[in-house]
């Protein structure tokens, strides 16, 4: 079947440019029959037969990405064709370890449908950003609106009483009894992205020209700087209040690379660096949970109920050696939230060092065509906002995956489209459908100039002769 087409006229001399449709629904497919066979492993090794939860489990994957193939196809015809494949798979390999723990009874489950279920009012979301969002240049109008609400929205759990905002010791939810809970948190960090994107475009001429020079640097006028850093600051310091320190690192991370690419200036890299090991120093000292996580991760083999997690988790790993125990075979469930902050640990046992740096590579597939999106748009804002976005989900993943590994200490947070997590799910659609309307706009053709009409020269122009009015 051939691609659809740019259309172009006769005359117009705009290049043909496919749109790359049909590649996404073949990739689409290929992403379908690999989860289904997943799943189809899973229930033989544990079940030892299959059951019609394979079945359900199989169609709902299929009818909720090719909603969502349509809708790009409708709305977004010229988007990249390998964003939203990669977040399927990513999405189906995360469906495949839950229904796996699922199986097991791990406390806390089933999981798979609900899961299922975050995924469908997700992929609602992406249908809806690419239908009412037309030009993503439009969002940099209300930049000061989205940093307020945002901003709001973090505030908001710390200002609730802590039985419907407090678990795990941060007060990051909202519970609203047995229809389930949100946290405003994962929503406000792409509004924040919008603001940040549309002050720094705004103001970048000021930032890299106006004020004073000190130790050899131009820095700007305080009052240039101001709203960035009350916002910023804003930002962590609530989530430091509320203990939500995994989030303060990811905004912390998320602004100073978007300074370094509105200003293209180093000088703020080191100054963020050195800020946030003061900051480290200061909250090691203050809080004692921040305590409890880093002597953990100095030594996580230390016997006690705090390392037992990340202990059973790199046993977990190191159980399943190069190419794993097989999907079903192993025992992830031994490690606390296996199938949230630790889902990574569990793809490490039973698929291997192999399965979980095939994961990791698509995560980094997906962060380098947003990246590519962020090169290509032609306006600023764009660039600065997809860059955001595309370096908030590879910020995410490398915490959370130096989290489980021993690297970093851990932080709470939960892998993009992998992890159960309902609010991290549709905000993350959300953030895909947002890349993806930048994306289109980078790839769909420039409708070509009018020409102007040609005028002969004045030496070969024709003599009128002109009566003067009696």
């Amino acid at each position: 079947m051939p691609e659809p087409a740019a259309q172009t006229g006769a005359t117009s001399g705009a290049p043909r440019v496919l749109t790359r449709r049909g590649t996404e629904l073949f990739m689409l497919v290929f992403a379908a029959v690999i989860v289904t066979f997943a799943l189809l492993i899973v229930e033989i090794s544990q079940e030892q037969t299959v059951t019609r939860d394979l079945f359900l489990y199989g169609a709902a994957f299929l009818v909720l990405f090719g909603v969502a193939h349509f809708a790009v196809r409708r709305w977004a015809p010229y988007a990249d064709p390998l964003i939203l494949p990669l977040v399927a798979l990513i999405n189906g390999i995360g469906l495949v370890m839950l229904h796996r723990l699922d199986l097991a009874e791990v406390y806390g489950g089933p999981f798979t449908g609900k899961q299922i279920m975050f995924s469908a009012i997700g992929v609602v979301l992406f249908v809806l950003v690419l239908a009412f969002i037309k030009d993503h240049r439009t969002l940099a109008q209300y930049g000061f609106t989205c940093g307020f609400v945002g901003i709001a929205l973090l505030a908001l759990p710390g200002l609730l009483p802590a039985s419907i905002s407090e678990a795990n010791g941060a007060k990051l939810w909202i519970r609203f009894g047995p229809l389930g809970s949100i946290q405003p948190g994962e929503f406000a960090k792409i509004l924040l992205l919008i603001f940040f994107a549309s002050f720094l475009v705004s103001k970048r001429e000021l930032f890299t020209t106006a004020g004073k020079r000190f130790l050899g640097v131009d820095w700007p006028r305080p009052r240039d700087l101001m709203p960035v850093i009350a916002a910023w600051v804003l930002s962590i310091g609530i989530l430091v209040l509320e203990k939500d320190l995994g989030s303060s690192l990811l905004f912390f991370g998320i602004v100073l690379v978007m300074l370094y690419i509105a200003t293209e200036r180093a000088v703020w890299v080191f100054l963020g660096l050195s800020l946030f090991a003061l900051g480290a120093i200061i909250a090691f000292n203050l809080f004692d949970h921040v305590q409890a996580r880093v002597n953990t991760w100095l030594d996580p083999l230390a016997e006690g109920a705090a390392n037992d997690q990340l202990r059973t988790g790199l046993f977990g790993m190191a159980n399943g050696g190069m190419f794993g125990s097989g999907l079903g075979s192993g025992r992830p469930y031994l490690t606390s939230w296996a199938a949230s902050d630790f889902i990574i640990s569990a793809i490490g046992e039973e698929l291997g060092l192999v399965g979980l740096m095939a994961v990791l590579m698509m995560y980094l597939l997906l962060v380098m065509r947003g990246l590519r999106t962020s090169l290509a748009v032609r306006d600023s804002f764009g660039k600065l906002f997809a860059g955001g976005l595309a370096f908030t989900i590879v910020l995410q993943l490398f915490v959370v995956a130096g989290g489980v590994t021993g690297l970093i200490p851990m932080t709470g947070l939960t892998a993009p489209f992998l992890a159960a997590g309902g609010s991290s799910l549709l905000a993350n659609y959300v953030l895909v459908a947002l890349l993806l309307r930048i994306s289109d706009a980078a790839r769909r053709p420039q409708t070509p100039a009018k020409p102007k009409p040609k005028q002969a020269p004045i030496a070969e122009a024709h003599t009128e002769l002109v009566e003067r009015p009696r």
